[in-house]
């Protein structure tokens, strides 16, 4: 029986918490322009809208060298200000059965939890997403600082 595994990881956001989240919220429409550490190529919407939950949206972007796409589902709990993506389609499918990332902003702290399952025992952990998470986190929070 296969097994959902977990990583996590913290960054410490510069940007006012509320600011962050809300940009995560409504405006990650910009973060092909505002990402500077990855390649993000575009984001489009392809049922829903911007910043609905249960909007699906599909991501192109160059990770390791390799052009890729992720499709997710977005699910919003706005009274706790997390931010659920879970994988419909695209590349990270085909190594994992299931793939969701929660974003939670909570005291000046993004908290990132991915929660996968793998297809089978040679796929490694999904850690170039999480970097690759982890990188566009960072650069939002730039961002949003130089205001």
């Amino acid at each position: 029986m296969a097994q959902i595994c977990v990583l996590e990881e913290k960054v410490q956001l510069k940007s006012c918490p509320e600011k962050f989240y809300n940009f995560l919220k409504s405006q990650n429409q910009c973060i092909p322009n505002n990402v500077h550490s990855e390649k993000v190529h575009g984001v489009e919407v392809h049922e829903g809208n911007w910043n609905t939950s249960g909007s699906v949206k599909l991501w192109k972007y160059i990770i390791e060298g390799k052009e890729e796409m992720f499709k997710e589902k977005v699910i919003m709990d706005e009274a706790n200000k997390i931010i659920t993506y879970v994988a419909v389609g695209g590349n990270a499918l085909e190594l994992y059965k299931s793939y969701r990332a929660i974003l939670k902003v909570e005291k000046g702290i993004l908290k990132l939890r991915i929660e996968y399952e793998k297809l089978n025992d040679n796929i490694p952990h999904p850690k170039k997403y999480q970097q690759f998470f982890v990188n566009i986190v960072k650069d939002i929070d730039a961002n949003l600082v130089k205001g």
